[in-house]
């Protein structure tokens, strides 16, 4: 461990040290080292899972397992506090009701409207809620996401570090959304965030989080888990912008599990990184509920975006709705990997899944692995699979309009990507908008 400009370093690598350091300066309850020291020794006994196989080089002690900076905004240096203004993808903290900014390892900046807190509405950093609101953590943390699901999973469970912990209480919906944005600025740290939420019956929630980092020639490792449990009667909507470095390795965990009648959204907006493998799970486990995810992902310069979605009906007449969109340019590849599955008690359900992909260039490599079980007879999946290239007339008649080849390239890359941009609020898809003109 080292200080560098008032900031905290550990030493690279992982063992039984670094995990009960790590609790040491989060002074954290013993019931929680206690599931750090469980998920750590699974992590060691555990393979590399064989959908991961661009993982099994992973060196993990050439990472720093944690990074942080003094939490006080008002005690930062202006410099950092630019890099929230300038890099976010969500740079519109008038459009939301609360925010965190986590910076590497720790969450540096947390507001809440005050009359959301009159509410009963919780919204911080999931370290205060392990010590404030023991008891709900007690009856969520690890119950969605176990630690022995996968390397990462037990890895995250392991080291985490910041993330928000997100309690709506019964009959109470959210006018505007609560936003979290995530930037790696330490070369070769991992970021190890653990977002935990809770959604009571009858209540809604829209979240946005933002992911950046900066840019270095030395990789940097980022594997995130989310738990969301919607209850009977309520929604909840989870947005990501991730706009990472072309050096971040990125692999997130996110699993939800909805009530009679909820409702579970993911809009999942992929650009930048290294390698990005993301599968968002929705399991539909009440009747009448509905699971959503709409997907873009936009590959370039020899990135490999792997992403998917997982729909697990167990409840009756559930509907399952999926739109994965990629766009691949400049020898790069996309992997649709999805999963729907409907048990044999789940009857009269419905699954919808569409995956478009538009080549920009003749190098570029687009999968699509679906996996689709179905146990009863009463049921239906849909599954329709495109690949398209620029529309020549639309380009010709673009460049008739005085439109250079690049700018129609993005015009036509973004009316693509519409069924996701919809989703947005205006500010979102603008910035959305911004980041395909600069990529």
């Amino acid at each position: 461990m080292k200080k560098v400009n008032n900031s905290l370093l550990l030493k690279k690598g992982i063992d039984e040290k670094i995990i009960k350091k790590i609790s040491q300066i989060k002074n954290e309850p013993k019931w929680m080292l206690s599931i750090r020291l469980k998920a750590f020794h699974f992590f060691l006994k555990g393979k590399n899972p064989s959908w991961a196989k661009e993982l099994e080089k992973i060196n993990f002690d050439d990472y720093v397992y944690y990074s942080s900076i003094p939490n006080n905004w008002n005690e930062l240096p202006q410099k950092i506090k630019q890099i929230f203004k300038k890099k976010s993808s969500l740079n519109t903290t008038s459009a939301v009701c609360g925010e965190n900014r986590q910076y590497d390892s720790e969450i540096i900046y947390n507001s809440l409207q005050k009359k959301l807190k009159d509410k009963g509405i919780i919204f911080c950093r999931l370290e205060q809620a392990v010590k404030s609101y023991p008891s709900l953590v007690k009856k969520y943390f690890a119950k969605l996401m176990k630690i022995n699901e996968n390397k990462y999973v037990a890895l995250n469970t392991a080291v985490w570090s910041g993330g928000s912990f997100i309690y709506i209480p019964k009959n109470v919906n959210l006018t505007k959304p609560l936003q979290t944005h995530f930037h790696i600025n330490t070369k070769n740290v991992g970021q190890f965030e653990r977002t935990l939420i809770i959604v009571e019956q009858n209540s809604s929630l829209k979240y946005i989080e933002g992911c950046t980092a900066l840019i270095s020639p030395q990789a940097n490792l980022h594997t995130a888990v989310v738990e969301i449990f919607v209850k009977d009667e309520a929604s909840c909507q989870y947005i990501t912008i991730q706009n990472w470095s072309k050096n971040v390795l990125n692999l997130a965990n996110k699993r939800a599990i909805v009530g009679q009648n909820g409702k579970m959204e993911w809009i999942d907006g992929n650009f930048g990184s290294k390698l990005n493998m993301k599968y968002p799970c929705i399991i539909l486990q009440g009747k009448d509920s509905m699971g959503r995810y709409v997907s873009i992902a936009h590959a370039k310069k020899n990135t490999i975006h792997d992403t998917g979605a997982k729909m697990i009906h167990l409840g009756q007449n559930t509907k399952s709705y999926i739109t994965a969109k990629t766009i691949n340019d400049c020898n790069s590849q996309t992997i649709y990997r999805g999963l729907i599955k409907i048990a044999k008690k789940a009857k009269k359900s419905f699954s919808n899944v569409v995956c478009d992909t538009l080549l920009l260039d003749n190098k570029s490599l687009a999968q699509t692995i679906p996996r689709e079980i179905i146990g009863n007879s009463t049921s239906t999946i849909k599954h329709e699979a495109k690949i398209t290239n620029l529309d020549r007339e639309k380009m010709f008649y673009l460049n008739n309009k005085k439109i250079d080849y690049s700018e129609a390239k993005n015009l036509l890359s973004f009316g693509f990507i519409q069924s996701f941009t919809k989703e947005l609020p205006m500010e979102y898809a603008i910035e959305i908008k911004r980041l395909m003109n600069e990529y």
